[in-house]
């Protein structure tokens, strides 16, 4: 698969686009480890709430991909969850969340990742999610499949959305937070199980792993879900929002196909009893 990237002058082929997201993916998870474990790992702000923080090396491993991504390809834009935002003269994006699960990393859980994707003319065509803690990392290309750590994954082959385990997240206000336990009490009783593991790329790679059968939330950003999203589906889960639109941040599902369009309903009944 050959695409153009107009403003370089050059081609840039989706395989490449992943070799180099791998790269600095690696690059950013090893020095976010090493500032782990120098110590001192703290809260230095926080966004929408104050439950929403930001520590000093979420800003330095974005710092230290869009420095790579854009020195490898000078003419590409670049969109990351801790400010950059520049959308490039050659057809290709770089959507990145250089610590996504932020809160798991302040406690030193391990479910946090640095989640990278390539878009070209608007499409995601590359990603990587890259755990350090958990030393995986997940990749896919668009029609190319998905993998981890370079074995093809396959999603579950649930049947049923009573036997469903399904994964969901929580936003950082308390009106928001609110309304998303409001709809979960609706959702617990018609699946097997609730899962809530405060990372949303990893739980993507979960449900392409087969290790969920479906994750939704509302309020994600592109950051949170597009190297997730394409990494499940490639792996064969259905995606998608509400009312057949694609996911976004009034909802992002992924799900087993035999058990989408259930929980897409069952989701459908309370179309924004979250937002802020």
């Amino acid at each position: 698969m050959r695409m153009g990237c107009g403003g370089m002058g050059d081609r840039a082929s989706a395989e490449e686009l992943l070799a180099l997201a791998v790269d600095v993916a690696a690059e950013a998870g090893a020095m976010v480890l090493q500032g782990r474990a120098a110590g001192g790992v703290a809260a230095e702000s926080t966004k929408s709430s104050p439950t929403d923080v930001v520590t000093a090396l979420d800003r330095a491993s974005e710092e230290l991909v869009a420095r790579r991504l854009l020195a490898a390809r000078p003419g590409d834009g670049i969109l990351g969850e801790e400010g950059a935002d520049d959308a490039g003269t050659s057809g290709v994006r770089w959507v990145v969340d250089p610590i996504d699960g932020t809160v798991n990393f302040l406690y030193n859980l391990p479910n946090w990742a640095v989640s990278i994707a390539a878009e070209v003319d608007g499409e995601v065509v590359a990603g990587v999610v890259f755990a350090p803690a958990l030393g995986r990392t997940y990749t896919a290309l668009r029609g190319g499949g998905a993998a981890l750590g370079g074995e093809p994954l396959h999603v579950s082959a649930v049947g049923s959305l009573d036997m469903a385990l399904v994964a969901t997240g929580f936003g950082y206000t308390v009106a928001r937070r609110t309304a998303q336990v409001a709809v979960l009490t609706r959702v617990v009783p018609r699946v097997r199980d609730i899962r809530r593991m405060g990372a949303a790329s990893l739980d993507l790679c979960s449900v392409a792993a087969g290790t969920l059968d479906a994750y939704y939330e509302r309020g994600l950003k592109p950051w949170d879900h597009a190297a997730g999203g394409l990494i499940a589906t490639e792996a064969g889960a259905v995606t998608g929002g509400l009312d057949g639109a694609p996911g976004g941040e009034d909802l992002y599902l992924a799900a087993s196909p035999a058990i989408f369009a259930d929980l897409a309903a069952l989701l459908a009944e309370h179309p924004r009893a979250d937002t802020d």
